[in-house]
């Protein structure tokens, strides 16, 4: 049975993910816990030497956040009623990210899924502030939604990869999940400026090969693009359903995402992006 979390804020941002995450897993048994943070907007340690006043807030967000978690859970049964899904609910005084965390670390957590704000305006701010942080620092591979995004099987998973990680089982299983869920087809797509892979890079590759030796699946290789132009040019010539990146430290994903503010990127990403650690807690 896998196991999910599902943060919401009660946006519909963060409803249209849920919906995404009930539908992607539809054929197969999961727990999913819905999981809803609150800390009053300025929260220091301090304050709580105010006695009454501070904690009478405190109890109305928590009666507020269970209202809303048992809202959510009425629209579940009443649009996505499924005998392979189980539920529970979490409302905790905490953020998100901490809360993320605790729950993924040393935990058999598969999935977490969540949704993004979309990529709006010039400076191309693709997620709010808590989904980049959940990505970079949780243990569990995350699923983030674009908010417009509807549902449809990925048929067509793009993979970018600079073949600097040793691949092990746990890193691709994610993907060969969906690749047998939906019948996918996987992309692995590398991109440089022209230079050959090094003898490292040609044993990780020889390892990717053999995981998807029973997967339909194609190796790209992309000269004089950055990651961000392949991937973006990549997405107008294919009909990519789903985006999986892996998360490597020193990698050109961390390069790519947090080498500036850490919810801006070069690139306007409108499809959903798996998210898999290099390290995963089990």
């Amino acid at each position: 049975m896998k196991k999910i979390l599902l943060p919401t804020d009660f946006s519909d941002n963060s409803w249209n993910a849920i919906k995404y995450a009930l539908q992607y897993f539809k054929d197969v048994e999961c727990h999913f816990t819905l999981i809803n943070t609150y800390t009053p907007i300025i929260y220091q340690v301090e304050y709580m030497e105010i006695g009454s006043a501070q904690f009478g807030l405190i109890d109305a967000m928590k009666e507020s956040s269970n209202e809303g978690l048992k809202t959510i859970m009425t629209k579940i049964e009443k649009e996505f009623k499924n005998p392979k899904h189980s539920f529970s609910q979490v409302s905790s005084f905490n953020t998100l990210t901490a809360e993320i965390n605790e729950q993924t670390s040393g935990s058999d957590i598969d999935y977490v899924v969540m949704g993004t704000k979309g990529a709006t305006g010039a400076a191309e701010i693709l997620f709010g502030s808590n989904t980049m942080h959940v990505i970079k620092n949780a243990k569990s591979p995350v699923l983030a939604i674009p908010s417009d995004f509807s549902f449809e099987k990925p048929l067509e998973v793009l993979f970018p990869s600079d073949y600097n990680l040793e691949f092990q089982k746990e890193h691709i299983q994610p993907i060969l999940d969906v690749a047998k869920t939906f019948h996918s087809r996987v992309n692995i797509m590398n991109a440089s400026f022209g230079y050959d892979l090094s003898e490292f890079q040609e044993a990780n590759k020889k390892i990717l090969e053999e995981f998807f030796k029973d997967t339909a699946h194609i190796f790209h290789s992309v000269s004089n693009h950055t990651v961000e132009d392949a991937i973006a040019s990549f997405q107008l010539k294919h009909r990519i359903n789903l985006l999986v990146m892996m998360n490597n430290k020193h990698s050109f994903f961390e390069n790519l995402f947090f080498r500036s503010t850490i919810n801006h990127i070069g690139f306007h990403l409108n499809i959903p992006f798996l998210v898999i650690p290099s390290k995963i807690s089990k």
